[in-house]
C-alpha cells in the first residue's frame, strides 16, 4: 500500500535586504530638496546682487569723498577693504545664510517629510551631515564668489585715485579668505539651531538674535564682556577684515587673529556636533 506524505509549502523567499544608503546618494537627495525649492535660487541670487552692489556703493562714495580725505591727511588705503567687505552687505548675508541653513532642517520637521527621510535613511546622523554638506558646500562657492567680486569691483573704483588694496597683500588676502567662509559658517550655525528648536519662526529668530543682534550687547570695555563679545561670529570677521593692528593702550579689548580664526570653526562645529547628538535622541 502506498503512503501519500504531505509536503510542507514552499515558503516564499525572503526579500533581500537593501544596501545602506551610501554618503554621496544621501548627499545628492539634499542637494535636490535644496535647489528644488522655488525660493532657494531667487534668494542666493539677490543676496549676491546685493552685497557685491553694497561695495560698489560704498566703493563709489570713498571714491568721490577722496579729495576730502586727502585734505584731513588721512591714509589714503583707509576705506580699501572697508569699500571690499561692507557691514551692510556681509550683515544681509549673514542674515540670509544662517536663515536658509535653519529652514534646510525646519522644513522637514513642519511639513512631516523628516519621517519620511528617517524611514528610508535609519541612520538619522548620516541626513545631517549630508545635510550639512550640501550647505557648506554651496555657501563656500557662493561666499567666495560674492567675495571675490566684491573686492574686485570696489578696488577697481578706488584705483581711479590709486587707493585701491593689491590682493598680494597679507590682510587683503585674509579679509577675503574670511569673507568667503562667512556665508557657510553662518549657515551651519542655522541649521544646528534648526535642528535643536525645530520650529520655524522660532529658530529664524534665535539665528539673527545669535548672529546679529548679540554680539552689540557685549562692549569692549571690560575683559568679561569683550570675552564674550570676541567669541561671537560677527566680531570675529569683523576683525579678520581690519586692514590695522589694534593700538595698544587705547582703553579697549581687541581679539587676536588667531582667536577669530578659531571662533570660526568652532561655531560650525559645536552647531554641527549638537544636530548630530539631537537627531539621534529625538523622535521625529
Amino acid at each position: 500500500m502506498t503512503t501519500l506524505t504531505a509536503v510542507p509549502p514552499t515558503g516564499a523567499a525572503a526579500p533581500a535586504a537593501e544596501p545602506p544608503a551610501r554618503f554621496p546618494d544621501l548627499f545628492a537627495a539634499e542637494w535636490i530638496k535644496m535647489r528644488s525649492l522655488r525660493s532657494t535660487p531667487w534668494a542666493l541670487a539677490f543676496t549676491t546682487l546685493f552685497v557685491i552692489g553694497s561695495a560698489a556703493v560704498a566703493a563709489l562714495s570713498d571714491y568721490h569723498n577722496q579729495p576730502h580725505y586727502s585734505a584731513l591727511g588721512q591714509r589714503p588705503h583707509l576705506f580699501a577693504l572697508g569699500d571690499a567687505f561692507p557691514p551692510a552687505g556681509y550683515l544681509t548675508l549673514m542674515l540670509v545664510a544662517g536663515s536658509i541653513g535653519a529652514i534646510t532642517a525646519v522644513s522637514e520637521y513642519s511639513s512631516g517629510l523628516i519621517r519620511t527621510t528617517t524611514v528610508a535613511v535609519p541612520a538619522r546622523g548620516s541626513v545631517v551631515l549630508a545635510k550639512a554638506g550640501v550647505l557648506a558646500a554651496v555657501w563656500t562657492l557662493l561666499g567666495t564668489v560674492i567675495a571675490a567680486a566684491s573686492f574686485a569691483l570696489s578696488q577697481t573704483v578706488l584705483d581711479g585715485w590709486h587707493v585701491s588694496f593689491p590682493i598680494t597683500h597679507p590682510h587683503a588676502l585674509q579679509a577675503l579668505a574670511a569673507s568667503a567662509l562667512l556665508a557657510p559658517a553662518c549657515a551651519l550655525v542655522g541649521l544646528g539651531l534648526g535642528v535643536l528648536i525645530r520650529h520655524s519662526a522660532a529658530t529664524v529668530v534665535t539665528t539673527a538674535f545669535t548672529l546679529l543682534m548679540l554680539p552689540p550687547i557685549f562692549s569692549s570695555g571690560s575683559r568679561w564682556s569683550a570675552d564674550i563679545r570676541h567669541a561671537m561670529v560677527q566680531s570675529a570677521w569683523g576683525r579678520l577684515i581690519q586692514d590695522w593692528d589694534p593700538s595698544p593702550g587705547d582703553g579697549f579689548f581687541s581679539p587676536t587673529v588667531t582667536g577669530s580664526w578659531v571662533t570660526y570653526v568652532a561655531w560650525p562645529l559645536v552647531a554641527v556636533v549638537l544636530a548630530l547628538v539631537v537627531v539621534r535622541r529625538r523622535d521625529v
